[in-house]
Order: structure tokens, then C-alpha cells, then sequence
């Protein structure tokens, strides 16, 4: 089944799920300045990593509704739906942390597989012009070391590692399957890790920045050697745009970065722009399943729709520390007792690795 985008321009009702968080927040931000004639209505169930004060900026904003409700509530789906009528929909909403998914599974199979087909049934009932998943690089599983040669490409098999990889794998495996068994006009992106502002401080980078700003012990995983290819969020955002108005229905395409480092590189140039000494780190048991190497081949998506990432790595995480210490009150706001926790259970009983 074939659809005619020429007329794009005159959707003006878009939902972001997941938008109060670290990425979908971001998204919001760059379509409301891209595109002020949109309506933004943010779906988010609040959780641990969703924060509604990221979002202040345009809460107030007359095309910018904000309504707190779980991807996985049928009748509430339906009931914004039936209201709302949306033209697009963009599921950033899933549970994302691997080492939360190691240790509580449950979560991440309802969120992100029985949430996204209760998103889709409503596009399928209530019709829209592109349902949009935000995937990863992850369900591809990882590269080696040795074979820098190596990309992930839109039909590298998935062979998954971790509950959190194998719940956005399976969503991915439904939404083609939507599309192809109903004719719901789908589009996939599977992205590469993204860093910026407003990124919950469990993951890596926001992590290092608030520990070592505290002269806290920075814990790396194992050797350190582990390469992520870190794509800056705002090109993300652009990706995701472009996929919107110029991909092609049924179709997946690979957002990353080409800025591959090692995990140990990052914390260090962390250290140095903060003048903090590399003493700080501190080598721990390594998580298990950990992936060795992630890095995607954006090939196909700068071909068809003449996307690039615009941000290397020396300028964006220059701009990303710097927003961390523009804005302390942020995320010391929401470093709670149970993040403290969590810290402690993740971190806190690992052994201290030799160094050397």
C-alpha cells in the first residue's frame, strides 16, 4: 500500500510518547521551534526517568498539551485518541536502562512490547498518517573489538543480549508485522547512544559529570574498553524529523553518530574538563551480557533523505558538560533518595577491579 506524503505540511496534531523524558523532551523542543503551526501533545506516565519539570519551558505553550497517562492503558489510549484524533504519533516511551532490565525484566516486556501494540491499535482504530517507534542499536547485539571494519546496517540480524534489547527488538519485529498484516503506515529508527541536556543521571555521561563535580568515585565497567558510537540528541531529533516527512512507510532506518570512543576515553576528557584527577575512577565488576561495540552505519538514511549528523563528539560533549553545570538545580532536583538507592544496588556491592 502505497501513501502520499506531499501534503505533509498540513499535519498539525503530533503525540510524543515518553516526551518528558531525556529524549522525547528533546524532540518536543526541536518541533516546536521547527514546526510552530504543530500541536505537541506529550503522552508520559511519569516514571523514575520521566520528569515533568524538563518540560516547563513550554508547558505553558497554546499548541503544547501534557497528559500523564501509561502507554499501556487501553482505555486511556483510546480515550486520548477519540478526543486528541492525532495525524502522528512518535513512541519514544519505554523503559531503556540495561541494568534495570537485568534486574526487573516484567517491566521492560510490558512497556516496551505490550505498550507499543496498544499505541498501534489505536492507530489502527483511530487512523493516522505515520506511527513512528524509536528503537536502538542494541537489538543488533554488538561488534567486535578487533573489526573496526564492522557496521550495524537496517538488516544486520538482531541478535539481542540484555531483557531491555530483546523487549525493543521484539516491539520492532510488531510494528513491521502491524505493517504489514494491517497496512498501519509504520517507520522504525534504531539510534546509536545519545547524549545532551536533560539525560536522567543513571547513564553514563550525566553520571560521570555529577559524580566527579562531587569528587565522588567514577565506577567503570570492567576494562573500560567497551565503544559506543554517540550520536548528539539534537541531530537525533533532525533524524527523526526528515524520517517523518520524507521516509517511506514499512521502512527502518539506522541513526548514528560516527563518533565511536571508549567508554574509560570518555570519563577521562569528562575528568580533564573538569579538572578532576583520573584517581576518581574506579574499575568494577562488569555488567553481565555486556556489549563490546556498538556502531551503526548511517548509510542508508543519508542516501534517501540526505541526513548527517552535524555534532562531533569534541564539540557536543563540550556543550553537554556544560549544560550540566548550568543547570545544577536540574538534575540535583531529581537525584532522590530512591536514585541514591539504586546507585548503591547497581554499583555499591561490585568489586573494585585492579587497575592495572
Amino acid at each position: 500500500m502505497k501513501y502520499d506524503f506531499s501534503q505533509w505540511r498540513l499535519i498539525m496534531k503530533v503525540i510524543v510518547t515518553g516526551g518528558a523524558g531525556f529524549i522525547g523532551s528533546n524532540f518536543i523542543f526541536y518541533m516546536m521551534k521547527k514546526h510552530p503551526d504543530y500541536e505537541i501533545i506529550c503522552l508520559d506516565k511519569l516514571t523514575y526517568a520521566g520528569n515533568l519539570s524538563t518540560l516547563k519551558s513550554v508547558l505553558d505553550k497554546p499548541n503544547f498539551k501534557f497528559v500523564k497517562l501509561d502507554i499501556c492503558d487501553r482505555d486511556g489510549v483510546y480515550k486520548l485518541f477519540e478526543e486528541e484524533k492525532p495525524d502522528v504519533v512518535v513512541n519514544f516511551a519505554a523503559e531503556s536502562h540495561v541494568d534495570r532490565s537485568i534486574e526487573n525484566p516484567t517491566i521492560f516486556l510490558e512497556t516496551n512490547i505490550i505498550g507499543t501494540s496498544v499505541l498501534m491499535d489505536a492507530c489502527r482504530k483511530y487512523g493516522i498518517k505515520r506511527f513512528h517507534q524509536v528503537s536502538t542499536d542494541e537489538v543488533y547485539g554488538d561488534l567486535p573489538l578487533d573489526r573496526p571494519d564492522l557496521f550495524f546496517h537496517e538488516d544486520t540480524p538482531l541478535h539481542t543480549s540484555s531483557p531491555y534489547s530483546s523487549s525493543k527488538a521484539s516491539a520492532d519485529l510488531l510494528v513491521g508485522a502491524y505493517g504489514r498484516t494491517y497496512n498501519l503506515p509504520v517507520t522504525i529508527s534504531r539510534c546509536s547512544n545519545n547524549y545532551g541536556p536533560y539525560q536522567f543521571p543513571e547513564k553514563l555521561i550525566p553520571l560521570m559529570i555529577q559524580r566527579a563535580l562531587n569528587n565522588e568515585k567514577l565506577p567503570v565497567y570492567g576494562d573500560g574498553e567497551n565503544v559506543r558510537d554517540w550520536l548528539y540528541v539534537e541531530d537525533h531529533c533532525k533524524a527523526i524529523d526528515l524520517i517523518l516527512e520524507k521516509g517511506k512507510a514499512g521502512e527502518i532506518y539506522n541513526i548514528g553518530g560516527h563518533n565511536e570512543m571508549h567508554n574509560i576515553d570518555i570519563v577521562k576528557l569528562i575528568c580533564d574538563y573538569l579538572d578532576k584527577p583520573y584517581s576518581l575512577i574506579e574499575h568494577v565488576t562488569d555488567r553481565k551480557g555486556h556489549d563490546r561495540r556498538y556502531a551503526i552505519d548511517p548509510d542508508k538514511i543519508h542516501k534517501e533523505l540526505g541526513w548527517l549528523p552535524e555534532t562531533m563528539f569534541k564539540d557536543g560533549i563540550k556543550k553537554t558538560i556544560q549544560w550540566y553545570l548550568d543547570n545544577k538545580e536540574w538534575w540535583e532536583n531529581i537525584i532522590s533518595g530512591d536514585y541514591q538507592n539504586y546507585y548503591k544496588e547497581m554499583y555499591g556491592d561490585r568489586k573494585v577491579l585492579d587497575k592495572d
